[in-house]
C-alpha cells in the first residue's frame, strides 16, 4: 500500500481542478491584479512571464517557454499600498505599476512539475520549500473565462490563459497532498493516532515571525510579507519582538495572511493607521464596522494620507446607499469570498496542546484552511508549531520504512 501510495502521479490530485487565473507579468498592473483577485473566488492568483512570439507555436517538440513566476493576493496588494501614504499621485502611480511588483522575491514557492511526476517527488519538492507545484492538465475545449488587459471578463473557446498551444494549468498545494493522504490514512496506523509530542514534529527551533499587540500595524507590513511568503501567520504577543527565537510568551493571537486577503484593498488605510491590534479587529469578520472605518479615515486626515483618503472614499462612495446591518458593518470594505475563505477570518491563534494527535492536529488545520497549528503549554504559552511540512515529511520517512 505505501508503494501504491507514493507511485501515484501529481495528475491524479489534479482532478476536478479548475485551470488556474492568470496574470502576465508583461503587462498587467497592480490594478488589474485587484480587479482579477476580487472578481475570483481563489485568494490567489498565478502570475506568468510567457514570450510565444519567440517559439514556434506548431512545434510541439519544443519546451513550453510559458513560466509561473509565483503566486499574489489581495494580502500582497494591502501590504504594497499602506507605503503609499503621501500624495494621490503616489497612489496612482502604485495603482499603475507592474504586477510584478507584488511578487515576492523566493521563485521556489512555485515549482513547475510534469503530469507524470511521482507523488514522492512531489513531496520532496514540497518539504524542499516550495508552496505550489504548477502541474498542466488536459481540457477540453469550451466555454472559459480570461482576465483581458482592460479588467474586462470576456469569452473564449481555447483557454483560460494565453499559453502555448492553448495549455492549462493548475497547482498542487500542500493542503491537497493531505487531504489526499487522509483518503488512505489506514497506511499511517499508529502514527495518526500518537501524540505530536511523541512523534517529534513539533517544529520549536525555528524562528517564528511575532509583533507586539500595540505597536503600528504599519510596523508589521514586512513580517506579514514574510508570512506570506513562508506560508503562515504573525504571532501577536504582549511585549513582542520582531523574531521569536526563544518562546516563552502567551499568545495574544495572529495576523493571518488569508485573513487579510479576504479584504479589499482600503484595508491599505487600517494597516497604515492602526495599531497591530486594532487591525486585528479591523479585519475580523465579514468586514470592518462602520465605527472602525470612521476612526481609519479620521487618522487618514490627521496624519494628511491624502492618497488613501481618496482610496477610501472611492469605495465607500459607490456603495453609500447600501443599509448598514445589525451589526454595523457594511459589505463595501471586503471581499466576496467563498464560505472556506471567511472561516479564515478570525484572530484567535489556532493553537493545539502536546498531547494532540496528529490527526486532530491535520484536521484542525484542513477546518481552517492553514497549513500549521501552533502549539502551546499548560499555561497557553507558546512551544512550537507543527506544520504540513512537518507532517508530510514524517509520512515520507514512514512509508519509505
Amino acid at each position: 500500500m505505501a508503494i501504491t501510495l507514493l507511485s501515484h502521479e501529481v495528475s491524479d490530485l489534479c482532478i476536478g481542478k479548475p485551470p488556474l487565473r492568470c496574470l502576465s507579468a508583461v503587462t498587467a498592473t497592480v490594478a488589474d491584479a485587484i480587479a482579477a483577485l476580487k472578481s475570483s473566488d481563489d485568494p490567489f492568483l498565478s502570475v506568468w512571464s510567457c514570450n510565444h512570439d519567440e517559439t514556434n507555436d506548431d512545434d510541439d517538440n519544443k519546451k513550453c517557454d510559458c513560466e509561473c513566476l509565483g503566486k499574489i493576493c489581495m494580502a500582497d496588494v494591502i501590504c504594497y499600498l499602506s507605503k503609499f501614504d503621501n500624495k494621490v499621485l503616489s497612489l496612482s502611480s502604485a495603482f499603475n505599476a507592474s504586477v510584478s511588483v507584488l511578487l515576492h522575491k523566493c521563485r521556489s514557492i512555485v515549482v513547475h512539475v510534469q503530469s507524470s511526476c511521482k507523488l514522492a517527488e512531489a513531496i520532496d519538492l514540497i518539504t524542499g520549500g516550495a508552496q505550489n507545484l504548477i502541474v498542466p492538465i488536459q481540457t477540453k475545449r469550451g466555454q472559459h473565462k480570461v482576465l483581458t488587459r482592460k479588467n474586462a471578463v470576456v469569452s473564449l473557446t481555447t483557454t483560460t490563459t494565453t499559453h502555448k498551444n492553448s495549455r492549462q494549468f493548475c497547482w498542487i498545494t500542500q493542503e491537497d497532498i493531505i487531504r489526499f493522504f487522509l483518503g488512505s490514512i489506514s497506511t499511517f496506523s499508529p502514527l495518526t493516532s500518537m501524540s505530536i509530542s511523541e512523534l517529534g514534529v513539533i517544529n520549536s527551533t525555528r524562528a517564528f515571525l511575532a509583533v507586539d499587540y500595540y505597536s503600528s500595524a504599519a510596523s508589521a507590513v514586512t513580517a506579514i510579507s514574510l508570512a506570506i511568503a513562508n506560508n503562515i501567520s504573525v504571532l501577536v504577543v504582549d511585549g513582542g519582538c520582531d523574531v521569536v527565537e526563544y518562546p516563552r510568551i502567551a499568545l495574544i493571537g495572529e495576523i493571518l495572511p488569508m485573513t487579510l486577503a479576504c479584504c479589499d484593498e482600503t484595508a491599505a488605510a487600517a494597516v497604515a493607521t492602526l495599531s497591530v491590534g486594532e487591525l486585528m479587529t479591523y479585519i475580523e469578520g465579514s468586514g470592518p464596522l462602520e465605527s472602525h472605518v470612521r476612526v481609519v479615515r479620521n487618522r487618514l486626515e490627521e496624519k494628511g494620507m491624502v492618497g488613501l483618503i481618496s482610496l477610501v472614499d472611492s469605495l465607500s462612495g459607490s456603495s453609500s446607499s447600501e443599509e448598514e446591518s445589525p451589526t454595523g458593518r457594511k459589505k463595501s470594505y471586503g471581499r466576496s469570498v467563498s464560505r472556506a475563505a471567511r472561516m479564515a477570518r478570525k484572530s484567535v491563534a489556532i493553537v493545539c496542546n502536546r498531547k494532540s494527535s496528529l490527526m486532530a492536529v491535520m484536521i484542525q488545520a484542513i477546518a481552517r484552511r492553514v497549513s500549521y497549528v501552533w502549539v502551546v503549554d499548560e499555561d497557553g504559552c507558546f512551544i512550537g508549531m507543527v506544520t504540513f511540512v512537518d507532517i508530510l515529511k514524517l509520512f515520507r520517512v514512514f512509508l519509505d520504512d
